[in-house]
């Protein structure tokens, strides 16, 4: 186990709430309002709306990369009406390089609900918000807490991370049972007075705790407020908290891409299917090999193509090794129904069309290089 950590033994119970954290909450809080991230810009609001694109965002994903997303979101799409009209690939294009593309999908599914079941206004419960495209327990918690100062408690990495190191929770989250256990623990240790005030105040410390002082890897104990409180750090070895055993094995996966340009510098870009890698964006023809690509490929185009340099785009459990090759196609010439059989996913898009649509980052950082043919 990493740190050092015991391999948990069968049998293990999780760790019982200790009777000294009822001031938990309330040092959260404290530290919170002068120490915490105040500033960032879904914060200090209570619409739903702006708060539900943010945690959905947020999800595996770093506030610094999301900032200039969430502006351009809100600039394009100021309401959920906005959101729910928009057509999809456009959606999609404004996400493009964010990754995780079914959280796309999902946010658009879920505005369109929000105006069609919901007359247009988010729900103000957990429960019921969880009845919506795309959001979990814990997003459904951070916009009840946020907007609405239920008292609901959130467990995403941050918060599990925190939580587990105070209470001393050893048992592995691995096991759903015990994911529940803390569950339930997270929810006795929530404030329980002037919610409306103090529970967005609390729910954020918590975030801001895992983001900034209690970091997965050389936690910053000496700085916490709640170190007095903290198992973890009277254990002496907080990173052994908390526990999970079953991980995502890396992978690594090799596809060949076909790069067919015009003289005019249009690009053939069909649209990926929903399920599977790149789901709903718009894409290169992919194979699975360089020798698949040839095969589909008429003869009389062979000599007009060219092997670009191979390349590795990364993944959160996955590499892919990318073998871009660069056909010149003729003014008139149409793309091979061997290479499209679904004409209507595929089409020819101009140099100032394609950087408008939904396009995988590494797709659309080699479409960005100045090719000549």
């Amino acid at each position: 186990m990493p740190n050092g950590q015991p391999a948990p033994r069968e049998g293990d119970k999780p760790a019982i709430k200790p009777s000294n954290l009822s001031g938990l909450s309330s040092e959260i809080v404290r530290w919170q309002k002068t120490h915490g991230r105040n500033s960032l810009p879904w914060q200090n609001t209570r619409d739903p709306y702006r708060v539900w694109l943010s945690e959905i965002m947020l999800q595996q994903t770093q506030v610094a990369t999301v900032l200039d997303y969430y502006a351009r979101f809100l600039l394009r799409f100021p309401a959920v009406s906005d959101l729910a009209a928009a057509a999809q690939d456009e959606v999609m294009a404004l996400w493009s390089g964010l990754g995780y593309y079914s959280r796309a999908r999902n946010l658009h599914r879920c505005a369109q609900d929000v105006m069609v079941l919901h007359a247009g206004q988010f729900p103000r419960t957990a429960e019921q918000l969880q009845s919506l495209p795309g959001i979990g327990r814990s997003t459904a918690a951070a916009i009840a807490s946020f907007c609405f100062g239920e008292r609901v408690a959130i467990l995403d990495g941050n918060a599990k991370r925190v939580l587990a190191r105070v209470i001393g929770f050893s048992a592995d989250l691995a096991q759903s049972g015990n994911e529940r256990a803390l569950w339930d623990m997270a929810t006795d240790l929530l404030p329980d007075q002037d919610l409306p005030e103090v529970m967005p105040r609390y729910t954020q410390g918590l975030m801001d705790l895992g983001a900034t002082i209690c970091l997965l890897r050389q936690p910053q104990c000496l700085q916490c407020p709640v170190q007095k409180l903290c198992r973890g750090f009277a254990t002496g070895e907080p990173g052994n908290y908390p526990v999970k055993t079953r991980k995502l094995k890396r992978s690594a996966q090799a596809l060949s891409l076909l790069w067919a340009q015009k003289p005019d510098g249009s690009v053939w870009l069909e649209k990926r299917p929903t399920s599977g890698i790149w789901g709903g964006l718009y894409c290169l023809p992919v194979f699975e090999s360089d020798d698949a690509l040839k095969a589909h490929l008429p003869q009389p185009l062979h000599a007009r193509l060219e092997a670009l340099p191979h390349f590795v785009h990364v993944l959160t459990h996955k590499d892919l090794h990318l073998s871009p090759w660069i056909a010149g196609f003729q003014a008139a010439q149409a793309m091979p129904k061997a290479i499209s059989t679904d004409a209507s996913a595929g089409a020819w898009f101009s140099a100032l069309a394609w950087p408008g649509l939904g396009l995988p980052a590494p797709i659309r950082k080699l479409l960005a290089q100045d090719a000549s043919l």
